[in-house]
């Protein structure tokens, strides 16, 4: 019995060793028959071409033209016979705003002015009368003084009550409001009968918005790094949003001085800078607050050596360069001897690498080769 369990034994550890080398030989097996995927890539010649080196931006169409109409003074909205959409004139009524008030102190100050008027006309005289006594010495310099100074009360008096008159007038007259401009009114913020604030001592209502909208502009917010590549004259392709089958051209023709900055003080923060561009494309319609995408044409070369924007990259810095290449540059990926797959072949050529790169400028679908291999490039599908 004892030999039979001996054997026994020697038979499961026999077992066992033989399924352990058989497992490690399947695994050896199994990682040695791995092979690199082959990554397929497009191959194309260096070529020379025109490159126009763009900036796009996004923003809104507006008027070049609008003003917001605010009264000069406060008050109901009685008569407001514009609505919006409508075209008005130079001088063609938009609102009146209720003038009861502004005539009761024009009465006022009216009835002051008289009142003033009569006191001056009654100090005159009798001031010139004592001055004649006091010239022949036969009043007291003191009864000349106060005579004087009556008579000079009166002058200010009634030039106050002058002025008085005047303002309410001008206040009576600025409740009719006209149109500083021909335009449109593009928007509309109040209804009649509401009450509204003016100009003269608050900030005020903005009532509504008168705009040409014959002359139309875009307005892009450019970074501060693209913004040093735009100028006055630039000229520049613009889509719209409403019409995306169709271009609009403009031309820069203005640049904002100062910066606009978004998330001050965050990880975020982002420095723009307005730029102004001229709409010379009729026949559209557009609208004030359209949204828009703008490509600032800053720069042309021509018969230039260019590549595909895509088999360009930008390598971040590394610890350690790899041979060929250095922290922080661009470049472009290369075949060796024509490396990739060309169309109708099977058979994977020899592999891509990297090579360096000085890039000149980018159209948006390719950028120009100022310095690099310019032997065939390539980037993967």
């Amino acid at each position: 019995m004892a030999k039979n369990g001996k054997k026994s034994k020697k038979k499961i550890i026999i077992f066992s060793i033989f399924g352990v080398v058989l497992v490690v030989l399947a695994l050896v097996v199994f990682l040695g028959s791995k092979k690199e995927p082959i990554i397929t890539v497009q191959v194309e010649k260096v070529k020379k071409q025109n490159i126009t080196q763009v900036v796009t931006a996004t923003g809104k169409i507006q008027p070049e033209v609008q003003v917001k109409i605010s009264p000069e003074v406060s008050g109901e909205i009685v008569l407001l016979p514009v609505k919006e959409g409508q075209k008005v004139k130079k001088g063609d009524l938009l609102m009146k705003i209720k003038p009861d008030v502004y005539e009761a102190q024009r009465d006022q100050f009216s009835a002051g002015l008289l009142s003033a008027k009569a006191s001056l006309t009654k100090a005159e005289p009798e001031f010139k009368r004592i001055e004649s006594l006091y010239k022949k010495g036969l009043v007291s310099e003191s009864e000349f003084d106060v005579s004087k100074a009556a008579y000079e009360s009166a002058k200010a008096s009634y030039a106050q009550a002058t002025a008085s008159l005047n303002q309410s007038e001008e206040n009576l007259r600025k409740t009719t409001v006209l149109s500083p401009m021909d335009g449109t009114v593009s928007q509309l913020n109040s209804e009649l009968g509401e009450r509204v604030l003016g100009t003269n001592q608050f900030q005020g209502t903005d009532v509504m918005t008168i705009a040409d909208l014959t002359r139309m502009e875009a307005r892009v917010d450019v970074s501060e790094t693209d913004v040093i590549l735009v100028s006055v004259g630039d000229t520049a392709r613009i889509s719209v949003d409403a019409f995306p089958d169709k271009k609009v051209n403009a031309l820069v023709y203005e640049i904002a001085n100062t910066a606009t900055s978004k998330g001050l003080g965050t990880q975020e923060e982002v420095t723009n800078f307005e730029v102004k561009m001229r709409i010379i494309t009729a026949g559209l319609t557009l609208r004030p607050g359209m949204s828009m995408t703008g490509d600032v044409e800053t720069e042309t070369k021509l018969n230039v050596l260019a590549v595909p924007i895509q088999s360009v990259t930008t390598r971040a810095p590394k610890m350690e360069a790899k041979e060929g290449e250095e922290d922080g540059q661009s470049g472009q990926f290369v075949s060796n001897n024509g490396g990739g797959k060309q169309r109708g072949e099977n058979k994977p050529r020899e592999a891509t690498r990297a090579a360096p790169a000085m890039i000149g400028g980018s159209d948006g679908t390719a950028s120009r080769l100022a310095a690099g291999d310019t032997r065939e490039i390539c980037w993967k599908s």
